[in-house]
């Protein structure tokens, strides 16, 4: 089954440092002739090695901006962080004007969808109040981490469709209804991680996204911020004042920390960060957690505002996030809330529910029960010969990593380096063997 990747590794820049190994949390690189190799089955485009690599290697593929122009109307799906990257003194009016110079025909904060998807949501915890802990399936890269990790807890995941996905079916019956053909319309998401590029582009339990396009937040805010600074745009007669969004305060926390703990019934806890979240889900999964009914599991730290293609610190950008939340509290007016119609309401409602998300284990072995078992017991032997210091010299980021390797036939036990001195000392293997083993694995250079 082919899944789609925002992440790619640049060879050329890549110096097979380990960096990006050893930060991945499902272990899916692996060091071979001197580069980084990702392993599309075990990827989750979570991030982390875009992060941790020093040279610039990690790549994440986007659509180009230009792309927007095949279409008549344009509209720009945007999250609240991006608002909230900008300093005190650029107000939300300017920011929505400027991403409509850019081409935009409108501009929609999909947090706007967050108040209609949090009753849902309440619906949904009652009618399936035997599944607990009930998980989130808002952040796309803790939705990938479950199917290959975790592949018991999917029958957990929340069958809800995130707000974006809210928010393009809002905007397609909308214009749909104006008269407008569906050939017309671009919806573009400016995303500020790659997993929901990859989501997007791939979505799980889905044949395919409402959404046409995503493209980088990093690029766009840079492109807004340059316009602003460069045309002397911001004065004292821009303020909030002027706010363009009729987003409500809480939805407009909905991607903070718990932006979704807050609204579920009964007791819900909010965790953020990949590795904070792979430990929590262990212990879910060995039923040492009991008596949680709702988990909202974020992949970043700080959860959206840490997006990785986000430019500002993301406390900063929290802390914006809850003035705002703020201001918007003191001026809300229900008159003056965001409103979706009565039939456009209905057609999300019955279109809302994402289909079956399915495991993908990283640890099938093989399709043969019988063979796979073999290759258990086969890595239970290989770990009582390995060192278990982890040292990452075979080019895999663990020791339990080489001895899958090996299982799968995809290393060798002479790839571990205290091996090799071993087996040199004892003449099962000579000082030429072990220069070529580590060419295959550290390249020429």
């Amino acid at each position: 089954m082919f899944f789609h990747h925002a992440l790619r590794i640049d060879e050329d820049l890549c110096m097979g440092c380990m960096h990006c190994m050893k930060k991945c949390p499902t272990e899916a690189i692996r060091i071979r002739a001197g580069k980084a190799k990702l392993s599309p089955n075990c990827c989750i485009d979570c991030g982390e090695c875009f992060e941790a690599c020093p040279y610039g290697a990690i790549i994440i593929e986007h659509d180009d901006l230009n792309d927007i122009f095949n279409y008549e109307h344009r509209i720009a799906l945007i999250p609240a962080v991006l608002i909230n990257q900008f300093k005190d003194d650029i107000p939300t009016s300017l920011i929505y004007q400027v991403i409509k110079e850019l081409g935009f025909t409108q501009v929609f904060e999909i947090e706007q969808m967050a108040d209609f998807l949090i009753d849902e949501i309440q619906k949904y915890a009652v009618e399936y109040a035997h599944i607990k802990p009930l998980i989130s399936s808002f952040c796309p890269a803790i939705v990938r981490l479950i199917q290959v990790k975790f592949p018991a807890l999917t029958e957990n995941l929340l069958l809800l469709k995130p707000p974006v996905d809210l928010a393009a079916m809002y905007w397609k019956q909308t214009l749909k209804k104006q008269g407008v053909p569906e050939e017309k319309i671009g919806l573009f998401y400016i995303t500020p991680c790659a997993a929901k590029i990859a989501a997007l582009k791939d979505p799980v339990g889905e044949k395919h996204s409402q959404v046409t396009g995503v493209i980088n937040m990093d690029f766009i805010y840079n492109q807004v911020l340059r316009k602003i600074k460069e045309e002397h745009r911001i004065n004292a007669e821009n303020t909030e004042n002027a706010e363009h969004s009729k987003i409500s305060a809480r939805a407009s926390l909905w991607s903070t920390t718990e932006g979704e703990k807050k609204n579920m019934l009964g007791r819900a806890l909010a965790i953020d960060g990949i590795h904070n979240i792979n430990d929590f889900l262990e212990k879910v999964e060995n039923e040492d957690v009991s008596d949680v009914d709702y988990l909202e599991l974020r992949a970043c730290d700080e959860s959206c505002a840490g997006g990785i293609l986000l430019t500002g610190n993301r406390f900063l950008t929290v802390e914006r996030m809850k003035k705002r939340a703020e201001y918007i509290q003191k001026i809300e007016n229900q008159d003056d809330r965001f409103e979706i119609d009565q039939d456009t309401a209905e057609y999300i409602r019955n279109n809302m529910k994402s289909g079956q998300i399915l495991p993908r284990s990283m640890m099938i072995l093989d399709e043969n029960r019988s063979i796979a078992m073999k290759k258990m017991a086969l890595i239970r032997d290989l770990m009582n010969h390995l060192p278990r210091v982890d040292c990452g010299a075979c080019g895999a980021p663990s020791c339990q990593a080489l001895a899958e390797d090996i299982a799968k036939v995809e290393a060798t036990l002479t790839n571990c380096i205290f091996l090799q001195t071993s087996m040199e000392g004892r003449g099962g293997m000579t000082s030429e063997e072990r220069v070529e083993t580590f060419r295959k694995i550290w390249g020429n250079k």
